[in-house]
């Protein structure tokens, strides 16, 4: 509400007159008489003997209005320092450092989390504050047809609800209406049994997620056809999207074929990229001496953002980009995250090559493949 000379108050005599002239000698003003309660001899219903209506002290008293003003402008500044300190904590913890600085919970989270709410409860706080002390102070009242049915409709449906009861019987046959309800009831099983099939067997086991068909010895090969990998066939700054041997089941190499939802879950997570390139180039976090040849790096396909599949790569930087929202991890650098949302790098897979030069893998992968989930510990 404005301060206007022209708006009426309620003087301690408790009649309405404008407020704005300290000395009290303002002319009497023109107003808008809907803003005064107004009773009508015609109202349809009587007055039930409602208290008069009062002012608020924002209504009467300047000062009192100047006040409520600077405190719900404080709420409002309030929410935005709180939402600056969100962006501000946002590019100072860095996700998945500091993982246990409060409560076990990151100091990421906990900030992020705590400015976020701060701000948007200061906005929260400041409307209410508004609505209640500077936002218009009126009843208002809407009258509207009766809603109910004429007594003659109510008391026909009652008789045919009674007439159906006691032709069916029900009233009188308690076995009947008892064991109907209980069936009824129990209907409701079969929806708790559909629900647990959406997870059937052991697909809640969380555990699962921390393993691949990866083992040692078996060879890499490529996505599609099935072949084995030389080394010496792969040329620097190549990139080739492979899987394990034991998806391509043959005579030769001994793997029992899989079938339906294992096949899809062990191609899921079984999936890498093979990437070669300068060996000066790779830092030791890709560990060069143990788990690469000449170069050549291996890590997995899933990125560990949602688990979407990446493999568009850059290879004067080095650098694979997740096509979904855009994460970027420098694989000469063990696969860090450089750009998007991902928590943590690509995990490695550590080569090694057999008697005929194939690339083969020394190990599973040594940390849980894929998106990020609440059950995974810190490695």
């Amino acid at each position: 509400m404005s301060n206007d000379s022209d708006r009426l108050v309620n003087a301690p005599d408790g009649t309405p007159e404008p407020y704005g002239d300290p000395s009290g000698m303002a002319a009497p003003a023109t107003y808008d008489e809907s803003h005064v309660p107004v009773h009508h001899e015609a109202d349809p219903i009587a007055d039930p003997g409602l208290p008069p209506h009062h002012w608020r002290p924002t209504d009467v008293d300047p000062k009192a209005e100047k006040r409520a003003e600077r405190q719900i402008a404080a709420m409002f500044v309030a929410a935005m320092i709180s939402a600056l300190l969100f962006v501000v904590a946002y590019f100072s913890f860095e996700v998945g450092d500091n993982w246990d600085t409060f409560a076990g919970m990151g100091a990421s989270t906990v900030s992020l989390g705590v400015t976020l709410g701060l701000s948007l409860l200061f906005i929260g706080i400041g409307i209410i504050h508004l609505a209640r002390k500077l936002m218009a102070d009126a009843e208002m009242i809407e009258m509207r047809h009766p809603a109910a049915s004429p007594a003659e409709d109510r008391e026909a449906t009652i008789q045919a609800l009674n007439d159906g009861v006691a032709e069916s019987g029900i009233g009188r046959r308690p076995l009947v209406r008892n064991t109907m309800i209980g069936s009824m009831a129990v209907l409701g099983l079969p929806a708790v049994v559909l629900l647990r099939d959406l997870a059937p067997g052991d697909a809640l086991d969380t555990g699962k997620l921390a393993h691949t068909i990866w083992e040692p010895g078996m060879r890499l090969v490529r996505d599609v056809t099935g072949t084995p990998i030389l080394a010496s066939e792969i040329e620097v700054g190549d990139l080739v999207n492979a899987a394990p041997e034991a998806l391509f089941p043959t005579e030769e190499n001994g793997y029992h074929e899989l079938h339906g939802a294992e096949e899809q879950a062990e191609k899921a997570k079984g999936a890498i990229i093979i990437v070669r390139m300068d060996p000066d180039d790779l830092t030791p976090a890709t560990q060069p001496d143990k788990w690469t040849v000449d170069g050549i790096i291996c890590y997995s396909k899933i990125c560990t953002h949602v688990g979407c599949p990446i493999s568009l790569y850059e290879r004067t930087t080095h650098h694979v980009l997740c096509p979904c929202h855009q994460s970027t991890f420098d694989l000469a650098d063990g696969a860090k995250v450089v750009f998007g949302p991902a928590a943590r790098p690509l995990p490695q897979l550590p080569l090694a090559v057999d008697d005929e030069g194939y690339l083969v893998a020394q190990s599973d992968f040594t940390e849980p493949i894929g998106a990020s989930y609440w059950e995974r510990e810190k490695q």
